[in-house]
């Protein structure tokens, strides 16, 4: 039985989907300066702080932080502008006008220099930081630097380790928002990303690139030592233990090593006595499929080698 979503109409497939896709609608504490959403209260006003003592709803400045939050809560408190769309509400005209647009689509500011374009003048700005390589905002930690203060407060939870956004499901956290909507999926078992070629669908666009190779027979990542190439990452640092003789994967049960998880696999088998491999004609079982296929040969009166 498909469930759908009040706010926005998608259709879930049950209705544990529908509540955690409901949690993401939850987050009702948008940033209007870099436009990150925040689920609580005190994560938000902590946010804002970050972006200088200063109020951008009303432009009053403040000599502490700490002054600073409770003047936010004020205007929190004062919210008579209300979404029609999505119930949320606001203190000034202005913003829930903002607001609208994420649900209208529209995106009038645009970049001059590659036509991108924004539905607030804000990220405009800070999207031609990347034109310009303009980075006024310095990590004091390390050595980088950052073309909004957004990025800046982003980046610098990688040395706190702060993670602000938690799952309303299962209480993981992630430093990102972005990365907190991709997990929800695996609750939600939303699939957005659709090949164009075959149909299928994935829950990250990233795997849906990972796919297209598959169509296209695009090897993008080449062994420096040798002339192989490989679509996946992965698949070309697993082949890169056939040159360095690296073997990280240990069987428990004899110690003995492993270059490859799936010659693990198949070694394990020794241990547990599993024999999944079946022959059709006599029954016989293997417990690896290459000596199957050579038992099979014998049935058919072919050499086996």
């Amino acid at each position: 039985m498909e469930f759908s979503c009040v706010i926005c109409g998608e259709s879930l497939p049950g209705e544990s989907a529908l509540t955690a896709h409901l949690a993401i609608h939850a987050m009702e504490f948008p940033c209007l300066i870099c436009g990150e959403n925040f689920s609580d209260e005190s994560t938000f006003t902590a946010h804002l702080s970050a972006h200088g003592n200063i109020c951008e709803p009303c432009g009053e400045s403040f000599a502490e932080k700490e002054d600073l939050e409770e003047h936010i809560k004020s205007h929190l408190q004062r919210t008579p502008y209300h979404c029609g769309v999505c119930g949320k509400s606001f203190s000034n005209y202005n913003f829930l006008k903002t607001h609208m647009s994420f649900h209208s689509g529209e995106t009038p500011f645009h970049c001059s220099v590659c036509g991108k374009a924004f539905s607030k003048e804000e990220n405009l700005k800070t999207h031609v930081g990347i034109h310009t390589g303009q980075t006024p905002f310095p990590c004091e930690v390390c050595d980088k630097s950052f073309s909004s203060n957004a990025d800046l407060v982003r980046h610098m939870r990688t040395h706190t380790g702060e993670t602000p956004f938690q799952c309303v499901v299962c209480s993981k956290s992630f430093s990102r928002n972005s990365d907190l909507k991709r997990h929800m999926r695996t609750h939600t078992g939303e699939t957005p990303f659709q090949c164009q070629v075959c149909g299928k669908s994935f829950s990250q666009n990233s795997t849906l690139k990972n796919h297209i190779r598959i169509h296209t027979g695009e090897t993008p990542f080449h062994c420096q030592l040798c002339e192989k190439s490989f679509s996946l990452n992965h698949l070309l640092k697993s082949h890169m233990r056939s040159h360095t003789g690296e073997t990280p994967f240990q069987c428990h049960v004899c110690r003995k090593l492993f270059s490859q998880s799936s010659n693990l696999k198949r070694h394990m088998k020794t241990h547990t006595g599993e024999t999944p491999f079946q022959c059709k004609v006599c029954d016989k079982c293997f417990s690896q499929s290459s000596n199957l296929k050579k038992h099979v040969k014998r049935h058919l009166g072919m050499s086996p080698y």
